[in-house]
């Protein structure tokens, strides 16, 4: 069967088809929204009988009673025995290397300057209160995602961390999901997926708890309902179906870059995946060698690589040369970027917008989005201009600090009597006026 490749050349492309590369399959959520609509009425109205409806119709877990939404905790046990050891020893690895690094991430938990003589202002970092890790299930089992949100969740002391996922056909949970949720210290996972999780935590059920917070990525309507229900619970990083760039110069293998390229590419016909390079022979060397990458992969991931590579959200991208090809990677401000050159380090100053940037053609997105440490939750659909990675920082918040002392009183209400003054806020001004000194003087 013939599966073509799209080959792009920039400098043929009018400013429109290029504009059309930049698109992602969710840009357009409205008809997303229309549809989960529906489905977070029915779950506001009717809880987990709902969340038992959309399992078996959804999910095919026809056998899901409304009273068996929380994973029991006899499941964790038997999860850890029929996960096969070695799969078991590999997530111990990810969670171990992925605290570590979350570790590294905590900020110091309060801290404060003297501003002026007498003035100190700082802050306080603490947790919030409680948050979903959405872990999908779609096109797969995902443990790792587990172990991406609800790690640095616990590393952030959030007080109560819950894992939603949807049920597997028997009803049950995915073993090595709950390996992972195990492995990172949490206690709570539930058996909804998709837009009427997003709607349980948002509004509780009997079983489901409502959350501050949800994190973790999903399909475009998983991020409908987060968009739709912003109102009630913070929705997190908006990351959207997979997306990644592998950035080539003319020293790179072309056979390498086709490799990763397949990488993100097979996670579902929605991804959208670009080698982009200024090399023409790395160009037709990529080209050349995916056929034989698809011959060692199975009939659903060549189905969706494929679909994918074909165009126009994905295939080759050939530059006039390698300062064009820097521009669309920071046009596209990708999820995943690799860069395959002899030397990946003197290209990374040219980047400016990418959510993760791995350098090197012994740093796979395999790597990285298992085992590596650095979280694999990514914005996307160009939300890494200004938007980064799933961190330790979004699960806890900031107050602002301030002490002011008898030294550092006046000069400080001056200034700030004649601000509230000018603007005109009477009850600013008095505040810090002969008032103030009056009072202050009868409590001395």
């Amino acid at each position: 069967m013939d599966r073509p490749i799209a080959l792009f050349e920039l400098a043929s492309l009018t400013p429109e088809a290029r504009e059309r590369l930049l698109v992602r399959s969710e840009a357009d959520l409205a008809v997303f929204e229309e549809r989960v609509k529906p489905i977070i009425e029915e779950v506001r109205r009717d809880g987990d009988a709902a969340l038992a409806r959309f399992g078996a119709r959804f999910d095919g877990a026809t056998g899901l009673k409304p009273e068996a939404i929380r994973t029991p905790a006899r499941e964790f046990d038997e999860a850890m025995k029929s996960v096969a050891p070695e799969v078991v020893e590999a997530i111990e690895y990810a969670v171990d290397n992925v605290r570590r690094y979350h570790e590294a991430q905590l900020p110091e938990e309060m801290w404060m300057k003297e501003m002026r003589a007498g003035i100190f202002a700082g802050e306080r970092w603490s947790p919030i209160d409680s948050v979903a890790c959405y872990v999908p299930r779609g096109k797969g089992s995902f443990p790792s995602v587990a172990v991406m949100t609800a790690v640095p969740a616990m590393v952030a002391k959030v007080p109560r961390v819950i894992i939603c996922t949807p049920p597997l056909p028997d009803g049950r949970t995915d073993p090595a999901t709950l390996v992972a949720a195990k492995l990172a210290g949490v206690t709570e996972v539930y058996r909804c997926g998709g837009a009427q999780a997003v709607a349980a935590v948002a509004y509780g059920t009997a079983t489901v708890p409502r959350v501050l917070k949800m994190v973790g990525p999903g399909s475009p309507y998983l991020v409908a309902a987060k968009k739709l229900l912003s109102h009630r619970i913070d929705p997190g990083i908006l990351a959207g179906p997979s997306e990644s760039i592998i950035l080539a110069d003319e020293t790179a293998d072309g056979r390498l870059a086709a490799l990763d390229l397949l990488i993100e590419a097979e996670h579902g016909p929605d991804s959208s995946c670009f080698l982009v390079t200024n090399s023409r022979a790395v160009a037709e060397a990529a080209k050349a060698a995916i056929p034989g990458f698809w011959a060692q992969m199975s009939d659903q991931r060549v189905d969706f690589s494929s679909t994918v590579l074909k165009g126009p959200q994905g295939g080759i991208v050939l530059a006039p040369d390698f300062a064009a090809a820097c521009d669309f990677v920071n046009d596209y401000a990708p999820e995943h970027l690799t860069i395959h050159a002899k030397d990946p380090w003197r290209h990374l100053g040219k980047i400016r917008n990418a959510a993760e940037i791995l350098l090197g053609d012994r740093t796979p997105n395999t790597l990285a989005n298992f085992v590596l440490g650095p979280n694999a939750v990514l914005p996307t659909s160009g939300a890494a201009r200004t938007s980064s990675a799933l961190s330790v920082y979004d699960f806890v918040k900031r107050s602002s600090l301030a002490y002011v002392t008898t030294l550092g009183y006046p000069d400080a209400a001056r200034h700030a009597g004649r601000l509230a003054t000018y603007e005109g806020f009477d009850g600013h001004a008095n505040a810090v006026s002969a008032t103030r000194d009056r009072l202050m003087a009868d409590d001395s």
